[in-house]
């Protein structure tokens, strides 16, 4: 019998190119989805420089091994050259592959309009030279950042390590410096954020989003399929 189930790809930042975790226990079985890594040096320009160029060529991969929709899941990878590369990476992934692709850029502007927040405070695990340019890209997208601040964390490895503690420590930081903001947004896709995220949404009553959750859903939406899980946030609920 054929497996019906979707299949959707992944272009992930780190070499090993296994599945994000968020994927599966968001959607269990509901999606297949398959990823091919980049193997970066390190979450910073220099360390984005010697594999950026092989993102579409890892896309391609990924469409022969059968995927339906793309997204790029790496989100500093995918702003640091600004929003004109942003949407050329978009387009040149989706003229090389001939199915839909995205961007985990994208998916975090479209996740913020979901949720209807236009002012946004932002914790990242990024040195401020990234924090500046995701300043700069969120404005250009229409967003006031309220406050941004991050964990100068450039190692892969360690990004994965950071605790939900941590992360609801310095989301409550960024927002109690203006607390104007509608909602909070935690940058890097390497974070393990769904736990923080509920306990975001549970302390501050606003809603809150994150790189690889809004990443998941972006590309679940991309290829028309039902986005929604319960349990895991506003985002979620929205499906």
């Amino acid at each position: 019998m054929h497996d019906q189930t979707p299949c959707i790809g992944l272009v992930v930042p780190p070499g090993h190119g296994q599945v994000p975790q968020d994927g599966p226990t968001l959607y269990g079985g509901r999606y297949r989805f398959i990823a091919r890594g980049l193997g970066i040096g390190g979450v910073s320009p220099e360390g984005f420089a010697p594999v950026v160029d092989s993102i579409v060529q890892r896309a391609v991969e990924l469409r022969d091994a059968g995927a339906e929709v793309i997204s790029m899941m790496g989100t500093s990878i995918s702003f640091y050259r600004g929003p004109e590369f942003t949407e050329s990476l978009r387009h040149a992934m989706q003229e090389a592959t001939g199915v839909p692709c995205t961007t985990m850029s994208h998916a975090i502007v479209r996740a913020l309009q979901r949720l209807g927040i236009s002012r946004v405070a932002v914790a990242t695990s990024y040195i401020d030279e990234l924090n500046d340019r995701l300043a700069a890209y969120l404005a250009h997208a229409g967003f006031t950042v309220t406050a941004i601040e991050g964990m100068a964390i450039t190692g892969v490895k360690e990004v994965g390590e950071v605790s939900t503690e941590a992360l609801v420590r310095l989301a409550k930081k960024v927002h109690a410096r203006d607390r104007s903001a509608q909602g909070i947004f935690i940058s890097c896709g390497g974070l393990l954020t769904l736990d923080a995220i509920r306990q975001i949404e549970d302390d501050l009553g606003l809603p809150a989003t994150a790189s690889s959750p809004a990443g998941f859903w972006d590309v679940v939406r991309l290829g028309g399929w039902d986005a929604g899980s319960s349990g895991f946030g506003r985002l979620f609920e929205q499906g």
